[in-house]
């Protein structure tokens, strides 16, 4: 249940009245004078304990959409060797899309943020956020680079796409043009880096800038731009388990499968943590 809703809920039990409560004790206590002033409450416990030990049921995960790939292999390969029954049901956006949904209400157990910007935005919910690994930015171009760029000056005046401002991908685009000093100037600002890739993948666009893990993903679709000093620029992911979590168990155990051995070299393979490959 979200955070929100538990607060509404209380308040309105805070309203109801006693007499209930009380008369039921009075009525026990003369029927059973012998039994244990605790006995209810253990049974009520007990049931309680039983009841969220279950290992059966669903993990919603809220993660950047560069994690598209890497997320559901550490679902499978990792997490799920402890918890076999839960389903992870994932959802795949820009990291500022996400943050607003949570901000919105959305029943979310874990979010993952390819920035620190956008996990801040939900503080409320995730107050100790973890950095899990790193990105950084290629540029890609159509197979055979028919618009013949060759390097970061050349994409103006092309069809050159890039992430939006918001999305951390733009972000770090914007401080990378900061970095060689260029004004950048594309034909669209796309809501998530998979856009981004998709136009290039497909032709629509000449050139974009993208995770270098996206630019491994559409290898034999796209070719990479080699651009001295690219790596220098990039984001830190981070991931936390919300506070308004049902399942917090399990949301502790995806963020232990996440920055486990096992988790950090999925995340490698895919090229996440140092941004080359290596």
């Amino acid at each position: 249940m979200n955070i929100r809703k538990i607060a509404l809920s209380c308040a309105l039990l805070l309203t109801l009245p006693l007499a209930g409560c009380s008369q039921s004790g009075k009525t026990e206590n003369t029927e059973k004078t012998d039994a244990p002033a605790t006995s209810t409450e253990s049974t009520s416990t007990s049931t309680s304990t039983a009841s969220e030990s279950t290992d059966s049921g669903e993990l919603t995960v809220f993660a950047a959409a560069s994690l598209n790939t890497a997320f559901p292999q550490i679902a499978q390969d990792v997490f799920a060797k402890k918890y076999p029954h839960v389903k992870v049901n994932f959802s795949f956006e820009g990291s500022s899309s996400l943050a607003e949904k949570i901000l919105a209400g959305a029943d979310v157990d874990v979010f993952a943020s390819a920035d620190e910007k956008n996990m801040s935005k939900v503080k409320e919910f995730a107050p100790t956020p973890v950095t899990f690994t790193k990105n950084t930015l290629r540029l890609i171009v159509p197979t055979g680079n028919p618009a013949k760029i060759t390097n970061l000056e050349s994409v103006n005046g092309t069809k050159f796409v890039v992430c939006a401002p918001q999305v951390p991908c733009g972000r770090v685009t914007g401080e990378l043009a900061k970095a060689k000093g260029i004004t950048f100037q594309p034909v669209s600002e796309e809501q998530s880096v998979t856009d981004v890739r998709t136009k290039v993948e497909s032709g629509e666009a000449d050139a974009g800038l993208v995770y270098y893990t996206d630019a491994l993903l559409a290898k034999g679709k796209v070719d990479i731009v080699d651009i001295p000093g690219m790596e220098d620029v990039g984001t830190s992911y981070q991931i936390a388990a919300l506070s308004g979590s049902t399942h917090s168990d399990w949301a502790a155990a995806f963020l232990e499968s996440v920055s486990s051995p096992e988790g950090q070299k999925i995340l490698a393979t895919y090229g996440f943590g140092t941004g080359n490959g290596k």
